[in-house]
């Protein structure tokens, strides 16, 4: 993998950078079927693909669904550029760094409980490309099934613009803010934020501050949606109306552009003689998003017991089976505990699922924080039957708490939960940072079973 040339890593192209993010507007809504243009006229009217386009531009369909799937999950946009995107020369190997992907059959499936510490820092002049690590997955990528985690280190913006036609990136940064020009427009990301890129779109990623970190899953399978509601009515988790979609801005840039692009598991290059974030208009529901992880409305228990996990759903990816996620996207965000003669923190349980947890910030309520603890940047992987719940020192506070009312809100955490064991890389299972003597941390949880007679 090539480094992306000189970086764009000043503190000037930062500042200039930042006053951009915090000026952009957006448009409102998931799923929504958006309409944009940077220039007055660009946008056809009435049609998708006229004879001659507005403006002498080129029209051009992305789809992100078969033509002839359900209206209801049908995915695609009309693209209005100045050049097609297929007026780039061919596509050449390159190398795919700390980049894995689906399936992962290099090491045997572990049913350990694993933890991370944050991923070291990076070599002077890494860009959001280059600090991509893969911690594992599942699925097949030729198949359009599974997913990977990966994370991020990055201490240069990106020169390059990357696309990935094997799935969907949902980006969770967790140090740093990100600007993502994008086809569609600009998207700002702080920390407690999340950016969902769509399959195949391009974009790159600058920084805003010196470095960034954070987490990435890689979705193959159906694109992520907001969850049914289920009982709980018409409103509530995360609401459609908090995503933001970008609305049109494009470059006009000749010259040479390093285009890589992900396919079948391996990085491939080409440079054009433009960039291809010259979109001047666009229309249609296959966009990209960013969303506030704050804005949350968290639903809960108001009388006894925990509430499985499943309640704080912010995006799930379905399949075949009703209920059964290809992957679920978790928040645990700021909220009140007030159940009533209940173990307020996540109980012991072993799930089909398999769940792999981050934190933002702060500290998670079921475990404990600090050096050799769950530290933001940082990771536990508790696969398919894997038994695991609170740490001893969180059950022995939690189990003489007084159960008063309770705001939680030093700590933001998320998890990626997942159908399918997550199969490790190499690379994660021999890593330096990964935290031996994690089962430690159920040690010493005493018997105290006192029969009646």
């Amino acid at each position: 993998m090539s480094d992306g040339a000189t970086a764009r890593g000043s503190a000037t192209e930062r500042e200039e950078a930042r006053k951009i993010a915090e000026g952009l507007e957006h448009l409102s809504g998931f799923g929504n079927e958006h309409s944009s243009e940077a220039v007055p006229g660009a946008l056809p009217v009435g049609r998708n693909s006229p004879q001659r386009a507005p403006l002498g531009l080129y029209a051009e369909q992305l789809s992100g669904s078969a033509f002839t799937e359900p209206r209801a999950v049908n995915r695609r946009s009309w693209l209005y550029r100045i050049r097609p995107s297929a007026a780039h020369p061919a596509f050449t190997r390159t190398g795919n760094g700390a980049l894995r992907s689906a399936p992962f059959t290099q090491t045997v499936p572990d049913p350990n409980r694993l933890r991370w510490n944050p991923l070291p820092d990076p070599a002077e002049g890494t860009d959001f490309l280059a600090g991509l690590w893969t911690l594992g997955g599942n699925g097949d990528v030729t198949q359009r099934t599974g997913m990977a985690v990966h994370l991020y280190h990055a201490n240069a913006s990106m020169r390059r613009v990357f696309s990935d036609a094997d799935g969907e990136l949902l980006i969770v940064p967790e140090r740093g803010g990100l600007l993502l020009r994008t086809e569609f427009g600009l998207l700002h990301l702080e920390p407690g934020h999340i950016a969902l890129i769509p399959r195949g779109v391009r974009f790159r990623v600058e920084l805003l501050d010196e470095t960034a970190r954070g987490y990435v899953c890689e979705n193959y399978g159906a694109p992520f949606q907001l969850p049914d509601l289920g009982p709980i009515g018409a409103n509530g988790l995360a609401n459609a109306r908090d995503f933001r979609a970008p609305v049109a801005a494009y470059e006009d840039v000749e010259g040479p552009v390093e285009v890589v692009n992900k396919y079948c598991g391996n990085l491939w290059t080409a440079t054009y003689d433009h960039s291809p974030l010259d979109v001047v208009a666009w229309h249609g529901n296959h966009v990209p998003y960013a969303y506030d992880l704050r804005r949350f409305n968290v639903m809960g228990t108001i009388s006894y017991d925990h509430p499985d996990p499943s309640i704080f759903t912010v995006l799930t990816s379905p399949s075949d089976t009703p209920g059964l996620a290809g992957v679920d996207f978790v928040v645990f965000a700021p909220r009140w505990l007030v159940s009533e003669d209940t173990f307020r923190p996540p109980y012991f349980h072993r799930n089909v699922m398999s769940e792999y947890m981050g934190l933002i910030e702060g500290a998670y309520d079921a475990k404990t924080a600090g050096e050799g603890g769950f530290v933001p940047g940082g990771g536990s992987l508790h696969t398919m039957m894997s038994a695991h719940g609170p740490d001893r020192e969180t059950f022995d506070r939690a189990s003489a708490a007084e159960l008063k009312p309770q705001k939680i809100d030093d700590g933001l955490a998320f998890m990626f939960e997942t159908r399918w064991p997550v199969s490790l890389t190499p690379q994660a299972a021999r890593a330096e940072h990964l935290q031996q003597g994690y089962d430690d941390v159920w040690q010493g949880l005493e018997r105290h079973f006192r029969p009646l007679h």
